[in-house]
């Protein structure tokens, strides 16, 4: 937060290595400055129910959710500001985000067996395309030396960031942190 983040996720996927308990969360959305965005994030969590309680335990702002399996984005875009993370990969299509009604879009790199934090970029362009039908959040292998490059190439609404600032998955690097920070701040 001191570095300028607007938002910080919390990851309630159980196998990733960021993952976090919705109490756990709790302790520290208390204590966020009112202007910062809380996220809680969700893979492959078909159970709508059980993401409304984690989100409402948590103390959460928003929610990310992300296939292969999918809740009632309906009814979650009722109650919260709804992010909806892509795998951008070869047959990814722009036009096809057209069809759903978020509040965002979060484009990833793809891999076949990771639902997210893949450290894996994309074509950018594909990105500021993908711009036409909703708000773009860029994410898939940021890092302090590539995010200028990315920003300027794809003209995200925001950028999102977890293994390019690691040490080890799930340690945040602070000396990697403050570069990223950095980089973002020289484009604004």
């Amino acid at each position: 937060m001191e570095l300028g983040a607007a938002a910080l996720g919390f990851n309630f996927y159980a196998p990733s290595p960021r993952y976090m308990t919705p109490a756990k969360a709790r302790e520290i959305t208390r204590r966020l400055p009112p202007f910062v965005m809380s996220v809680g994030v969700f893979a492959d969590e078909p159970d709508t129910d059980r993401i409304l309680s984690a989100a409402r335990v948590a103390g959460v702002n928003a929610i990310q959710v992300r296939g292969p399996r999918w809740p009632d984005l309906g009814r979650l875009l009722e109650q919260y500001p709804l992010i909806v993370a892509v795998p951008v990969h070869a047959q990814f299509k722009a036009a096809e985000l057209g069809a759903l009604k978020v509040s965002a879009f979060l484009l990833d790199g793809f891999d076949p067996q990771l639902l997210g934090g893949t450290g894996k970029t994309f074509d950018w362009n594909v990105a500021r395309e993908a711009g036409r039908y909703g708000r773009i959040i860029l994410a898939g292998g940021l890092t302090p030396e590539n995010v200028g490059s990315a920003i300027r190439a794809a003209r995200p609404f925001a950028v999102d960031v977890a293994s390019g600032v690691e040490s080890s998955p799930g340690v945040k690097d602070s000396g990697k942190l403050r570069a990223f920070f950095s980089a973002v701040k020289e484009i604004e």
